[in-house]
């Protein structure tokens, strides 16, 4: 009885630091696989940037310390990732030339122009 008692409380230890192993190998491998990373899979799945360049019409304004383009027409507010280009025409419509994010609403600004 008591070699059974030893056995089992010498090999308990040994088996949860096991299991313990198993689970955090499989996560590491599972961070280092690419096709489980978001931003390489977002990456597979942007097209070429020249074929998704859009125009969007709208006004640019001030919301909170940001500037963005709001389209009375479709009722919508973008957000702009060039801060820059679009200070220079607050108050004013415009057209935007960029790529929309989807997923955030931003717009990766190629150009901007008074209308």
């Amino acid at each position: 009885m008591t070699r059974v008692q030893f056995a089992v409380s010498t090999m308990l230890p040994v088996m949860a630091l096991s299991v313990v192993l198993c689970f955090t190998s499989q996560s590491m491998f599972a961070q280092s696989d690419p096709s489980h990373n978001p931003a390489t899979q977002q990456e597979r799945m942007q097209p070429d940037d020249q074929a998704a360049v859009k125009t969007f019409s709208g006004k640019i304004v001030k919301s909170g310390n940001k500037f963005v383009l709001t389209d009375a027409n479709n009722k919508t507010t973008y957000q702009l990732d060039d801060q820059q280009k679009a200070q220079d025409f607050l108050n004013k419509n415009v057209r935007v030339n960029g790529v929309l994010d989807p997923s955030t609403g931003t717009i990766r600004v190629t150009a901007i122009e008074p209308v």
